[in-house]
């Protein structure tokens, strides 16, 4: 028998996605097309053991700690084509994966241009680990003369000053002050 537990957790995860909780055993029934709840137990139980799924102290289903894992499918060209290649390899959580200390960790929004050659447009979300260690060349979260901004930390001989990823944009030594906010540890942007 075909092993359906790719396409189950599939639905279980659309459906939290949608409601932020996930369905009572009877609904997990209907939802992912079940007779029975004994095969919703065995099901459940499957996916409790791969650590997709657990449960609550009132017996509610949540998720468990691989239920937000993405498929790493394999990796695209940017330049020419290559064959394609749908078999999943690895399976990581965005979370995890982008986040060391959640509790030092803050997303902020970027505004303006410039950092595009950094790789970060108005728009993006960067990912920053607050006290974080930095050194020149890391790109932080800053706090010159009482103003925020995002730029490469950079040192010369006159001290520590902050670089913008673009071109137009000069580079900026503080008059009175320099914090470090956080490191940036990743970036994101959604497109549509």
């Amino acid at each position: 028998m075909l092993n359906r537990d790719p396409e189950y957790l599939g639905k279980l995860q659309d459906y939290y996605a949608e409601h932020r909780v996930l369905p009572s055993f009877t609904s997990v029934a209907k939802l992912v097309g079940l007779k029975s709840t004994s095969a919703v137990a065995a099901m459940v139980g499957r996916m409790k053991d791969a650590g997709f799924l657990d449960q609550a102290p009132d017996r509610r289903l949540q998720p468990g700690k691989r239920f937000f894992e993405r498929d790493i499918a394999d990796s695209v060209r940017a330049g020419l084509p290559q064959p394609a290649n749908d078999v999943p390899g690895q399976a990581i959580s965005v979370d995890e994966y982008l986040i060391k200390s959640p509790s030092r960790t803050v997303l902020l929004a970027v505004k303006g241009d410039s950092m595009i050659n950094a790789g970060l447009m108005s728009g993006d979300m960067v990912i920053v680990e607050r006290s974080a260690p930095t050194k020149p060349g890391d790109i932080v979260v800053a706090i010159v003369d009482n103003e925020y901004t995002v730029k490469y930390l950079e040192f010369d001989k006159k001290g520590f000053y902050l670089l913008p990823g673009n071109k137009e944009y000069p580079s900026i030594r503080p008059k009175d002050s320099l914090e470090i906010y956080g490191r940036v540890v990743g970036c994101y942007r959604k497109y549509g």
